[in-house]
Parts: structure tokens; C-alpha cells; sequence
């Protein structure tokens, strides 16, 4: 296999601009399948404890079940994806979902809905991994952290809506609505690939050697010191969102007193700050490059995330200062996440797809850490704010003890001039 040389056009910079937003509509499409998947649910796991007859803390761990789903399917459906092309993974990997959805619709108690949560994470990460795959097979360098940040706008409507559609569900329905909604969502995931989305990864770049060649590059991905430091900060960064997805339904409902449609239209408004901060990264990388956007944006978050935990723990100023200190972290999340791919997924533009399935995997497996330890804690709101807190915190620190942003600096690998890149 040969990846373009240093400096080389890349496909995706003979595109045009309306080709370039179909390509970002198909991509945000495929991407929309896994926050939906954890999102649209979050209303009803207070009735879902109820009904099943369990506690918050077991109901969260069917969350978790999708999180560890999302990080080992990524870790398999990544290197498959170098060695066979995109298409076909994608394509299994929606049949799963689907299947899956389907079943979590019927399952009679908590642990059945967890191992079903599993399986459909599984079938999601088909979409997650493949959707960033073809990105880099397309772009590289800031052009790639530009076009992450206006897919991100597009994908960035899924966690806004999830919960919003999910709580006017269960307005009609029951809890098992909404996962037969998922599998319809599924359904026109499988159209969108078999017919809006073509093969990125020509024969002459796919990998060769099966597991063999598969493990030599996993362990040439964990002995590049900054790119492992990058795929941790995602990772933690990642996990004060999974905090508050976690945790939010339970502190929002039951301790602040919100109802379900309340809740899914608070949750809704704190993603607008995220998205609102991916587009302005944008701008921002006409001007900066995108390690330095990522060391602002870590400690701009870590700020709000300490503030959080301070409101949480005195009170102060109740609810709407509680959610502007959220919303708050989300932006500086929605800063972070789009350049810390972009700075590590440019070091490995040889193997997109296996670097991209480690950073995706690891991104849900600390979320998947990270969501049951709220209701560890308490699921009240010192113990979300605590790890949320912790997640921005423990990012910054990585960053410059491990990733030392300062050695970055110098010009990209695989980056193209910026003349071509910005746009």
C-alpha cells in the first residue's frame, strides 16, 4: 500500500464546494447513527428503571453497554476497513444496528437491554470509524480539522434532537418506541450507504497481511509518544461529555425537577454551544494552528469545568447557573475534539482507518469508564460536575506532560500548503 507523498493534492481538494457538502451531509448522516444511539434514549431511563424494577446505576450501565460496543467495534471495524474498503463494513456493521434495535425494543429486563446496548454500539462504530476513515482517505492537515468541524455541524444536530425526539416519543409511546424509531433511523442509515456513498480507498492503498500486518501497525501507532498523547486527550476530553450525557437525565429529572420534554429541550440547548464552537474553529484555524486551538480550548474548559463543580457543590445560583457552567465545558469541548483527531489522524495518513478506529475506540472506552462513575458517585450533581470536571482536567494535563504541543509546531508530515488546505 502507498499513501500520497508529502504535499501531494489530496482527493478531496479537487472537489467542489457542492460536492464537498453532499460528501459532508452523507458523512454527518452516517456519523448522526451513534449520538443518536446514546442520546435518544436518555429521557426514558427513569421509566426504564422503573419499569424493568432495577436502580439508576444498573440502567446507566446499559450506556456503558453501548460505549464499550462503540470502542470494540471501532478496534475491529477499523483495520477491516483498511485490509476490504469502506463499503462493505459499513454496510454489515447498519445490518447489525438495525438487528440490534429491534431486539433492545423487546428485551424483558435490564440485562438483556445491556447486552443488546452492546451489539448495537457495535453496529454504530460500522459508521463512526468508516465516516472518519473517508475523510482522511479525502483530506489531510487543516483542510481535514476544517472539514471535521463542518461535519461536526452537521452530526452536532444528533445529540440536539436526540433527546428532544426521544422525549415527544414517549409522549405516544413507551421507552420501546424509541428504539423502534432507531431502527428506522437504521434502515435509512443502510439507503444512505448503499447509495450515497462511493468506495474512498482504492486496492493499491488497502493493507495486506491480515492479523499480522493488523497488530505491526497497532504497535506502530502506540510507540508514536504524541499521537498516543492526542488519542488520550480525546479520550478525556470525550469523557466529561459522557458525564453529563450520563448523568444529566437523573440530576435534571429528579433532583432539579424537570419533566421529560424540559429535559430533552435543556439538553438540546447545551449542544448549541458545541456547535456554535466547532464553526468557529473554522475561523480559527485560517489563523492558528489547530494544537495550539486544542491547548486553549483544554484550558478554557478545565476553567468552566472547575467552576461547575463549584456551583454544584454550594448551589449558587441554582439551575441556570449550573447549565451555563455546562454549556460552557460542551464549547470548549466542541474546540477541542475536532483538532485533536486532525493533529493525530495527519501523523498516519497511511493507515486512516486503524488510527482512527484506536482514537475512536479509546474515546468511547474512557466515556465508557466515565458514565458509571456518576452514578457510583451519586448521580446527583457534585458527582457529575466532579467527573466532568476531572475529564477536562486530566486532558490538559496529558497534553503537556505527554503530547508537549510546543514540539508540534513544526509543519505537518503529510500537510499541503496552505494555500491548498484553506478554503
Amino acid at each position: 500500500m502507498s499513501a500520497p507523498p508529502p504535499g501531494a493534492l489530496m482527493p478531496g481538494d479537487l472537489m467542489s464546494p457542492r460536492q464537498r457538502v453532499r460528501l459532508i451531509l452523507v458523512l454527518g448522516s452516517l456519523i448522526a447513527v451513534g449520538p443518536l444511539t446514546i442520546d435518544m434514549y436518555l429521557p426514558a431511563l427513569p421509566a426504564i428503571a422503573e419499569d424493568l424494577g432495577t436502580s439508576s446505576a444498573a440502567v446507566q450501565l446499559t450506556l456503558t453497554g453501548t460505549l464499550v460496543g462503540l470502542a470494540l467495534g471501532q478496534l475491529l471495524i477499523g483495520p477491516l476497513s483498511d485490509a476490504v474498503g469502506r463499503r462493505t463494513p459499513l454496510i454489515a456493521g447498519t445490518a447489525l444496528h438495525i438487528v440490534a434495535s429491534v431486539l433492545c425494543a423487546l428485551a424483558p429486563n435490564v440485562a438483556v437491554l445491556g447486552a443488546l446496548r452492546v451489539l448495537q454500539g457495535l453496529g454504530a462504530a460500522a459508521a463512526a470509524v468508516i465516516a472518519m476513515a473517508v475523510v482522511r482517505d479525502l483530506f489531510s492537515g487543516r483542510a481535514f480539522a476544517q472539514v471535521l468541524s463542518r461535519l461536526l455541524l452537521v452530526m452536532g444536530a444528533a445529540p440536539v434532537l436526540a433527546p428532544t425526539l426521544g422525549s415527544e416519543l414517549l409522549r405516544w409511546t413507551r421507552w420501546q418506541g424509541v428504539f423502534a424509531a432507531l431502527a428506522v433511523f437504521g434502515v435509512l442509515l443502510m439507503l444512505v450507504a448503499v447509495f450515497g456513498l462511493r468506495e474512498t480507498l482504492p486496492p493499491a492503498r488497502r493493507q495486506r497481511g491480515g492479523v499480522v500486518s493488523t497488530a505491526r501497525l497497532y504497535r506502530s501507532l502506540l510507540h508514536d509518544r504524541p499521537f498516543v498523547g492526542l488519542v488520550l486527550v480525546a479520550g478525556l476530553a470525550m469523557s466529561s461529555i459522557f458525564a453529563y450525557v450520563s448523568g444529566s437525565s437523573f440530576v435534571l429529572q429528579e433532583q432539579y425537577g424537570l419533566d421529560e420534554q424540559q429535559f430533552g429541550f435543556a439538553f438540546g440547548a447545551g449542544s448549541i454551544g458545541l456547535i456554535a464552537a466547532t464553526q468557529a474553529n473554522v475561523r480559527l484555524l485560517r489563523r492558528y494552528p489547530p494544537q495550539r486551538i486544542l491547548a486553549g480550548a483544554l484550558l478554557a474548559g478545565t476553567v468552566a469545568g472547575l467552576v461547575l463543580l463549584g456551583l454544584a457543590t454550594t448551589g449558587l445560583g441554582g439551575l441556570p447557573a449550573l447549565l451555563a457552567a455546562l454549556w460552557a465545558v460542551l464549547a470548549a469541548a466542541g474546540l477541542a475534539l475536532p483538532n485533536a483527531p486532525a493533529v493525530a489522524l495527519t501523523r498516519h495518513g497511511e493507515a486512516a482507518g486503524t488510527a482512527s478506529a484506536l482514537l475512536g475506540s479509546v474515546q468511547f472506552g474512557v466515556g465508557a469508564v466515565a458514565a458509571p462513575m456518576v452514578g457510583v458517585l451519586g448521580n446527583g450533581a457534585v458527582a457529575m460536575s466532579l467527573v466532568v470536571a476531572g475529564g477536562m482536567a486530566s486532558a490538559l494535563v496529558v497534553l503537556h506532560l505527554v503530547v508537549r504541543p510546543r514540539q508540534l509546531d513544526a509543519p505537518e508530515p503529510d500537510a499541503k500548503p496552505l494555500a491548498v488546505a484553506v478554503h
